[in-house]
């Protein structure tokens, strides 16, 4: 006799911290929605997984829906599965993140109706957001913070070709604290992984710095410990 197994009924959601870097701050990607619940609230790209999709290909599809961008590259970070998290019932949230050049990305544009629009906002100055999206955004903030002690991550937010104070910049950014100059730019030179070129800023009104690039290879063959700012 053929048993029968219920049914389940699951549903799952994708929300993306997409963090980037402009003018000396570094922002996060947000959308305003333009449904309920939480309509007309800000928000991280985000929405519920489609029964016949993988919880990856949704997280492409959604941002993209979300914002028009694609083909970035994000990770999963963390499982959001509190009880009374959405008005409407139990869902269970797959946060992803992702660190981006902003400059040269396309514009911003919505192609769903789920948002009125999408765009980059200042990490120090954020509003409440939607749902438990503060706390998502936290958590993938603090992620951030830790994996710049030992990853490379600074060199995916920077431009190909950046500035000492630049990079500076970022790392007070994300630290949320001001580092000594002269420290700074001494133990970043002596791990060996910045290239300096004979080249510097252009259309300054200051005097031009010179420009430096990040050397991968290099980085991987002789970089095995903690970047030791303090």
């Amino acid at each position: 006799m053929e048993v029968k197994l219920p049914t389940f009924n699951s549903v799952f959601s994708i929300d993306c911290v997409i963090f980037g870097f402009e003018a000396g701050e570094l922002k996060i990607l947000l959308i305003e929605r333009n449904e309920e619940p939480y309509k007309d609230w800000l928000a991280l790209p985000g929405y519920i997984v489609e029964q016949d999709e993988s919880i990856d290909d949704a997280a492409e599809r959604i941002l993209y829906e979300l914002t028009g961008l694609r083909d970035l590259h994000m990770q999963q970070f963390h499982t959001f599965g509190e009880v009374n998290r959405h008005p409407q019932g139990r869902v269970i949230t797959v946060a992803y993140y992702a660190l981006i050049r902003i400059n040269g990305q396309k514009e911003l544009k919505p192609v769903t109706q789920y948002a009125k629009s999408a765009f980059w906002h200042p990490v120090n100055d954020l509003p409440k957001l939607a749902f438990d999206h503060s706390e998502i955004f936290q958590t993938g903030f603090n992620k951030i913070r830790r994996r710049l002690n030992y990853q490379p991550i600074a060199f995916e937010l920077l431009p190909e070709k950046f500035t000492l104070t630049q990079l500076q910049s970022l790392y007070e950014a994300v630290l949320n604290k001001k580092l000594d100059k002269r420290n700074f730019r001494k133990k970043m030179l002596s791990y060996g992984f910045l290239k300096e070129l004979d080249e510097k800023q252009k259309g300054v009104s200051y005097r031009a710095a010179k420009l430096y690039k990040f050397d991968r290879r290099k980085y991987s063959k002789i970089f095995q410990n903690e970047l030791n700012l303090d």
